[in-house]
């Protein structure tokens, strides 16, 4: 429930059960009683950035006796900082105030704590739940052969349009020469026509010129 613009706590459902509940970035300045009655197991509870203004507003959280970790951080109680210590000891039940306890130490991450509980109740079930899925090692392999397949296909198939290529320049190439070696021949041919011709020419002109002697 972050930043609704949410004012009043009073129509919030009611939830045994729930254990931690943001609130953070609203504008609630009272009637935090009501929240023991609907969540009386909360552990963590998120007020910041809301305008609650003085500490006696959060003195009715004492009835909050599961609370762990409360957060005031950027409300508008003055001087905060220096009000640690009374919170601490008006809500001797929570542990950390806006993240740090009363020894300025870290509030350690809620999944890292989710974690750490985890791993006390259920020992080495927890371990084997960490590892890989069943059937995953079979799947990622899979996928790997099928991956390596596509691969090899479509380098043969640059190598066949490579190839194609090639091929069709070697005939391009093929049938120029050819076709040059036409055009040598057709004028050789010419020139051997022309230096018959000629040759029969002189030999009439020759005859003509004997005839006349």
């Amino acid at each position: 429930m972050a930043n609704v613009e949410l004012n009043s706590l009073a129509q919030l459902p009611s939830l045994n059960k729930l254990g931690k509940l943001e609130l953070s970035d609203n504008i609630i300045s009272g009637g935090l009683e009501v929240l023991a009655e609907k969540y009386p197991n909360l552990t963590y509870l998120n007020l910041r950035g809301n305008k609650i203004k003085d500490l006696r507003t959060v003195e009715v959280l004492q009835n909050f006796k599961n609370l762990k970790s409360l957060d005031l951080f950027n409300c508008e109680i003055p001087n905060l900082e220096d009000d640690r210590e009374i919170i601490f000891e008006l809500l001797q039940q929570i542990t950390y105030l806006d993240g740090f306890d009363q020894e300025d130490n870290e509030a350690p991450d809620s999944e890292e704590e989710e974690e750490e509980d985890g791993n006390e109740d259920d020992g080495d079930e927890v371990k084997d739940e960490a590892g890989p899925p069943e059937g995953y090692e079979k799947r990622r392999r899979k996928e790997e052969e099928e991956k390596k397949e596509e691969e090899e296909e479509e380098e043969e198939e640059e190598e066949d349009e490579t190839g194609s290529e090639l091929g069709e320049g070697e005939e391009e190439v093929g049938l120029s020469y050819l076709m040059k070696g036409e055009i040598q021949d057709e004028d050789d041919d010419d020139v051997e026509e022309g230096e018959e011709e000629e040759e029969e020419e002189e030999g009439l002109n020759g005859g003509r010129r004997g005839r006349r002697c």
